[in-house]
């Protein structure tokens, strides 16, 4: 299709996604932005947080963790630490992880540093909880 619009995501282990879409919505460190087609370039760090697409009139979301972004009139490149989409997400397993930061974090004095270890633990496993409901 003429409006569509390359993807990639890509973290250290495999290519999480490949293929043309006509938007994506990314979950930047400055705030959530979208691209569409046309763009004008620009290099992003993202964020822990959800990032979707819209592939086939039908909306395709991962739960991702920290990385970059660069984008292009005609193409969007994520490297990112880790994606999951949101129906191949342990939903137990993330609930358990969220469990044991909050209960970490309830321990553990504000300025240590396995606070700040706690804290990013819990938003990634928040993030994959909600990302999962999304299916």
């Amino acid at each position: 299709m003429a409006d569509d619009l390359t993807l990639e995501i890509v973290t250290p282990e495999r290519m999480a996604f490949s293929g043309n879409v006509e938007e994506v919505t990314i979950p930047g460190t400055e705030g959530e932005f979208g691209v569409l087609r046309g763009h004008e370039a620009l290099l992003s760090s993202v964020d822990i947080g959800q990032l979707n697409f819209t592939r086939n009139n039908k909306k395709v979301y991962f739960a991702v963790n920290t990385g970059y972004a660069e984008v292009t009139a005609n193409k969007v490149t994520i490297l990112i630490e880790t994606a999951e989409r949101s129906d191949q997400i342990d939903v137990n397993r993330a609930r358990r992880a969220k469990d044991n930061a909050e209960d970490r974090l309830a321990k553990i004095a504000k300025d240590s540093e396995e606070y700040e270890k706690m804290r990013v633990a819990l938003a990634r496993a928040i993030t994959r909880i909600s990302v999962a409901e999304k299916q």
